[in-house]
């Protein structure tokens, strides 16, 4: 399988005419703190949204008109699903730098924390594996993914395979990364705050003429922890170039490079701490480490025909590398040589950490898609046609090694004086790879989505999508020529779509939909298939089907912006062989998953100096039917809480300076298949101030303001309170 174009599936960039560029200019050039009058919309389009100074107060309180994960340009009232859209300088203010905290809060989405990636649930289905995006592009591996480039974090909820191909159905994450425009200010800021937090900021926006755009964004940051021995460094830089000929071609060209270096603290679950045990203390041994590091090429042109149609050419390389060394897990014996279960051990009054793994790898994703786009009639039918060809080649090659016998490494941490504690990881070289893994993926599809205008009044949304798609593996461990050295598998599937939305009014979109996703190779495995010659697995793909109904609207002079929905998702297809032994090739339906559920959101100005956004999300993600294991039915589906929700309220008395308020709630968390949460719920609160003189803006955030004492994973517990100040400098 070889790899021949480097591209990328990216939102689209509309070329701005010379009358559009002088009304954002002319809004640009506003004051950053000035009041919005009646008359003046709140949902704005997202080109003018973008260009807003960060420093603004009013800019996490705006809602995007467009987001570009639908790919269509549609405004999102047209758009039959829930659509997210999350300005990150808002989380930026509290020091939240990852991508997981950040969603915190979102409603209908689960986080938790995992040291090896992000652990994010939508609607009751992971979205680690193969449904977070930058810039369109599937992030695939597991890695931490860093934000301190991004612009803005925009969700698509439920089964989006019409857009994306493969995916686990819950919904997809988009990230948006900042590039050269010709609207956006420059800035330079540094921040510091607990735990020995601190770092500096850079983003030079310069308009060389008026074709040509340059931009450099940079971050340099490092921290401590309120987890003993625990650190974690950001090294960010990422300049771009942006050429508009003013007749309808526009090209942006960018290159990122994001590395994270922390401590592994994954210790043991909080159940297997003996009582006593604070939170503060953590399971870092000396020589542990994370290393993630990104670099991704971009290139994206558009080119406008005429004031109808459009072509956008995108082309990507990404390369994404995670690399560790360090001890996990575990169990506490007591010093009656007894662990918390009754066991016996021999290791007394430590946790003993029972897994040890090291591993280096890579993951390469190279991506290329055509996009056309365009309006025309048919008889009195209006048509937004949007075709288009994606493919993309993945790489992925990990080199593991983790205990097993004859080589099994321990650590060893005295829960209460965490300053105690040692390894056996220099008591011989480092151990040889026990698993050495080759992993392509080629996938290649077509689409077509129209969105066709019966009445003024009604839209009705049709998509299909084909995919052809190849996985291979190859053991690297075994010779060539091995009955176990390699193993592949192809497939196709077809994706439907469905969507109307009706407009009685300006302010209100009522819409229902049907989605359906596909997750290839019976759903077990998203890149890899497994080397064995005498594996047998399901080939058939899993599917994700969702009918959902709800209502956008625009309230106190389009000021106020909601959206309420209701869902169904099912998980079919869930395959197991009824008799292994004797027809080990013949696999039928094992069950069934639902996740059901209403979301609610909101974001505007409630009044001149009051503003709010928030929302809430209420979902039972359960097993349906199993009929292999009956009593599973009922039981919620893993790392799903019952229910998530926010709150803030900005309060702008004058150009000068804010304060705000906000909360944040998870309910309780099923950490695993089963009828009872693991983790209870709990409320976070938080509050910040700002102020602004000339081009000088400071912030002083405290986050966790009750200091409350709470699990956001079974081996991870929130942080105490903590403050940040910020000072910026715009330009």
């Amino acid at each position: 399988m070889s790899v021949t174009s480097f591209t990328q599936v990216l939102p689209m960039r509309t070329a701005i005419r010379p009358l559009a560029l002088a009304i954002l200019v002319a809004a640009a050039a506003q004051p950053a703190f000035a009041q919005q009058d009646d008359s003046k919309k709140a949902v704005l389009p997202t080109v003018v949204v973008e260009s807003m100074s960060e420093q603004d107060p009013t800019k996490s309180y705006v809602n995007y008109k467009q987001a570009s994960v639908t790919r269509n340009g549609q405004d999102v009232k047209d758009t039959p699903q829930t659509i997210d859209t999350i300005d990150v300088q808002k989380y930026k203010l509290y020091g939240m730098n990852d991508l997981s905290v950040m969603l915190a809060g979102t409603p209908g989405i689960t986080t938790n924390y995992d040291m090896r990636g992000d652990g994010i649930t939508i609607r009751g289905f992971s979205a680690d594996s193969g449904d977070i995006y930058r810039d369109g592009i599937r992030e695939s591996g597991q890695i931490r993914r860093s934000t301190a480039n991004i612009e803005r974090i925009e969700v698509l909820k439920g089964p989006a395979s019409l857009l994306y191909g493969r995916s686990a159905g819950g919904g997809v994450i988009n990230m948006v990364s900042k590039y050269a425009n010709f609207e956006s200010n420059s800035s330079v800021g540094v921040y510091a705050g607990s735990w020995d937090n601190y770092g500096a900021t850079l983003d030079v926006n310069h308009v060389i003429n008026e074709n040509v755009a340059v931009r450099v964004t940079s971050e340099a940051g490092d921290s401590e922890s309120f987890r003993a021995q625990v650190e974690n460094d950001i090294r960010m830089i990422s300049p771009s170039v942006t050429f508009n000929n003013r007749e309808g071609l526009e090209w942006t060209l960018q290159y990122t490079y994001d590395k994270l270096t922390r401590s592994p603290d994954r210790g043991p679950s909080y159940e297997n701490l003996p009582a006593g045990t604070s939170i503060r203390a953590s399971f870092v041994q000396d020589g542990d480490f994370v290393d993630d590091i990104l670099n991704v090429f971009r290139s994206d042109l558009t080119y406008a025909f005429n004031d109808k149609w459009s072509l956008k050419w995108a082309l990507s390389h990404r390369e994404a590398e995670q690399n560790f060394d360090h001890f996990y897990g575990g169990t506490y014996c007591d010093d009656a040589g007894k662990t918390l279960t009754g066991g016996n051990c021999t290791w007394n009054g430590y946790v003993r950490q029972n897994s040890y793994a090291w591993q280096e790898t890579i993951n390469k994703t190279d991506s290329n898609a055509l996009e056309l786009k365009g309006e025309f009639l048919t008889g009195g039918l209006q048509h937004n046609l949007l075709v288009g060809l994606d493919s993309s080649w993945e790489d992925r090659e990990p080199e593991l090694f983790s205990n097993r016998a004859p080589v099994v490494l321990y650590g060893y941490v005295n829960p209460f004086d965490y300053a105690d504690r040692y390894n056996e990881r220099d008591s011989q070289p480092r151990p040889a790879p026990s698993q050495k893994n080759h992993h392509k993926a080629e996938s290649h599809a077509l689409f077509v989505q129209d969105v066709i205008t019966l009445v003024p009044e009604v839209k009705l949304v049709l998509g299909a999508r084909y995919d052809w798609y190849e996985f291979g593996s190859t053991n690297r461990l075994l010779e060539p020529g091995a009955a176990d050295r390699s193993r592949s598998y192809n497939d196709s599937t077809f994706s439907p779509s469905v969507g109307v939305v009706w407009q009685p009014v300006e302010a209100h979109s009522f819409y229902a939909s049907y989605n359906k996703s596909f997750a290839p190779y019976g759903g077990r495995g998203m890149l890899s298939v497994s080397t064995s010659s005498t594996a047998v697995y399901d080939a058939d793909p899993q599917f994700n089907e969702q009918y959902e109904i709800g209502v956008k609207s625009d309230w106190l002079n389009q000021r106020l912006n909601t959206q309420i929905s209701v869902f169904n998702i099912e998980k079919n297809n869930i395959r197991y062989r009824p008799d292994p032994e004797n027809d080990p090739y013949t696999w039928a339906v094992q069950g069934q998953h639902r996740s059901k559920g209403v979301e609610f959101s909101f974001i505007g100005r409630l009044i001149d100096t009051i503003y709010v956004r928030g929302g809430y999300g209420w979902q039972e993600a359960q097993v349906r039917k199993d009929v292999v294991t009956p009593a599973n039915v009922g039981r919620y589906l893993q790392n799903t809480a019952k229910d998530s929700g926010n709150l803030f309220v900005r309060y702008v008395p004058s150009e000068r300076w804010y304060a705000e308020v906000g909360v944040t709630r998870m309910g309780d968390l099923y950490t695993t298949q089963s009828f009872t949460p693991g983790l209870e719920s709990y409320e976070r609160f938080d509050a910040a101030v700002g102020y602004s003189v000339n081009n000088v803006n400071i912030t002083l955030a405290v986050s966790n303001l009750n200091d409350k004492e709470y699990w956001r994973a079974s081996s991870m517990p929130g942080s105490p309170r903590n403050v940040l100040l910020r000072a910026n400098y715009q330009f």
